[in-house]
């Protein structure tokens, strides 16, 4: 199987005033933009996603709406809190194996997202892996399951995906 993580795009500043709740803020116009170059560049490298997972918080689910409709599979995303910030990695990976899909796009947020890789990459989360908002990780996995048991085929930071 093929397992993809997308970090979510450029949010709005924390500001306890306008989101009270975290959960609540939403993509910057940069971050729109940004994401749907991000989406295309995805598109013409040939990508292609059975199932698009994302977080329930707004950021996440806009970056997941963004890839999904760029890419003409809107219908296959689907939330998940096991991809919110205080999720549990070892239940993500259970329904990724219950959904029986072959190429899976992870949307989620930092430190979780770069802590999967790594314990999916060497069974241990301490791997420095620098996650840029916007950036994009290829695994491909024998058989998944939480522990060491994928190799990375990419990782790339928004730059290398948005250059004219």
């Amino acid at each position: 199987m093929d397992l993809f993580i997308l970090r979510h795009g450029l949010a709005e500043e924390r500001d306890r005033k306008r989101y009270p709740d975290d959960g609540l803020r939403p993509l910057t116009i940069e971050g729109r933009k940004k994401l749907k170059k991000i989406a295309g560049r995805l598109k013409g490298f040939g990508y292609k996603f059975d199932l698009v997972l994302t977080s329930p918080l707004v950021r996440a689910g806009q970056t997941a709406e963004i890839a999904a409709g760029m890419l003409g599979i809107e219908d296959f995303v689907r939330q998940t809190a096991h991809l919110s910030p205080d999720g549990d990695p070892r239940k993500l990976v259970d329904e990724v194996v219950a959904s029986r899909k072959d190429r899976v796009l992870l949307v989620g947020h930092e430190p979780y997202l770069s802590g999967l890789i790594s314990v999916l990459l060497s069974g241990r989360s301490g791997l420095p892996i620098n996650l840029k908002k916007g950036g994009f990780c290829h695994l491909s996995v024998g058989s998944l399951r939480h522990g060491s048991c994928a190799a990375l085929d990419s990782l790339l930071a928004p730059r290398q995906m948005i250059r004219n």
